[in-house]
């Protein structure tokens, strides 16, 4: 069921992307009086799903969902329509209209991409305001799996700030290292600042390791609730003990009772705990996996969140902000693609990728986000000055602007099918990435 869920969030953010990107093309054309022949929600290959015929333009819907498209009359695109272009140019064509206007109708999807996101933000900030853990609420210090114990972090430790740069949500630590190519983390352990280099093609293994745990938030062990079969339960624990030390062992925090525990695999140990403000001991099976069937209590019970609501006023420049911010940010993602210590690239996913980053719940919070995050990253994409993207049209338009002279209608018809050829090598290079991974996990 969770998988469907996935699917269906993912297929409904793409169709609504893909709805509103194709709408910019099919507003600015109509604006300049440019026939479109076929608006497609993804695309038809041999047969269509749905279509009917309203005027001079086609609407349908395709049967496979890897975007869509709108044919615009006169234009070389992937439809590669060459007997279109053999005809005299009509004035209702692409190509009889000035550069300009051609010029906005190929940016219009862009245009109108970035605008869905910060509408989407907008609405957002108005309707849930904004909800985060300030990095200085994590007042226990972190806990770090192997890799980042390898990078210099230690359990324990409070991160203070990312190349000397403070980082208020303790969230975007981690993308603010791997995006910024950070060098150093400061930290506070144990009362003396300590400067903490981040090793040579780290960011690297950062970007591959895909464990939630790599930089957690540490917190005191109090029992939330116990599984089935608990042997802890049956030894006498009970919900809400604060749990101090196994035998002699202290252990304040949920990590070092974790940790401790893997000791006694098998045995019988002695668990102290505080109820009430008593200090009571209790004698507990550990099972040979080293677990005793304890669920802590929530951690968020133990930190102050920051919470901030947004009139429609407020709303609408903080939401325009971010949504600025998240362009920035996924501009910086793409310059790790090239970097050579990073290597971003060998991390690429398809639509594997993209479709597992959705909640396996219908959260409509998480899913606007992503929405809105896509609507960004395809906007972004679609400028990259690659012919058969919006963005190659666009550099060819602006040679012809520049230099006052147009390419031919035969070196437009060979870039669009190079286009072509390379985003396709680049579907099949993502999405192979996303199968290679899916066989090495098993």
């Amino acid at each position: 069921m969770e998988i469907v869920t996935k699917i269906s969030l993912f297929l409904l953010s793409l169709s609504i992307l893909v709805i509103f990107h194709e709408l910019g093309h099919f507003i600015a054309a109509k604006i300049f009086k440019t026939r479109v022949e076929k608006f497609y929600l993804f695309f038809n290959p041999w047969f269509e799903l749905f279509k009917f015929k309203i005027k001079d333009t086609e609407y349908g819907i395709g049967w496979l969902p890897l975007g869509g498209y709108v044919k615009i009359s006169g234009m070389i695109d992937e439809s590669m329509d060459k007997e279109q272009m053999k005809q005299p140019p009509k004035p209702y064509e692409f190509r009889s209209k000035p550069a300009w206007q051609r010029l906005i109708i190929m940016l219009g999807g862009v245009l109108v991409n970035i605008l869905l996101a910060i509408v989407i933000y907008i609405v957002m900030l108005y309707s849930w305001g904004e909800q985060y853990l300030p990095t200085a609420e994590v007042k226990y210090g972190i806990t770090v799996d192997s890799l980042a114990y390898e990078m210099g972090l230690r359990n324990g430790d409070y991160i203070l700030s990312i190349d000397n740069k403070e980082v208020e949500d303790f969230h975007k630590i981690l993308p603010t290292i791997i995006i910024d190519e950070a060098k150093t983390i400061q930290v506070s352990r144990d009362g003396q600042m300590k400067d903490i280099k981040i090793p040579s093609g780290f960011l690297n293994k950062l970007i591959h390791h895909r464990s939630p745990d790599l930089i957690g938030i540490r917190f005191p062990f109090v029992v939330g609730d116990f599984t089935k079969n608990s042997s802890a339960k049956e030894a006498g624990l009970q919900i809400n003990d604060k749990i101090i030390a196994i035998n002699d062992t202290q252990v304040n925090f949920f990590d070092e009772f974790r940790d401790e525990i893997q000791h006694f695999k098998g045995q019988n140990v002695n668990i102290s705990v505080i109820r009430n403000g008593d200090t009571l001991s209790n004698t507990v099976a550990v099972s040979p996996e080293g677990i005793v069937g304890i669920y802590p209590q929530n951690p968020s019970e133990y930190f102050n969140l920051k919470e901030k609501s947004y009139s429609l006023i407020q709303a609408i420049p903080a939401g325009t902000a971010k949504a600025f911010d998240e362009v920035a940010n996924y501009l910086k993602q793409l310059r790790l693609l090239f970097s050579k210590e990073v290597k971003a690239y060998e991390s690429v996913g398809g639509f594997i990728t993209i479709g597992s980053i959705f909640p396996s719940t219908w959260n409509w919070r998480a899913f606007w986000s992503l929405t809105a995050f896509l609507s960004i990253m395809l906007a972004i994409l679609n400028l990259l000055p690659i012919p058969a993207l919006d963005g190659g049209h666009v550099m060819f338009l602006l040679y012809e602007i520049i230099v006052r002279r147009k390419p031919s209608d035969k070196f437009l018809e060979y870039a669009q099918i190079v286009g072509m050829l390379f985003l396709f090598g680049l579907l099949i290079f993502a999405n192979g990435n996303d199968i290679l991974r899916l066989i090495g996990s098993k």
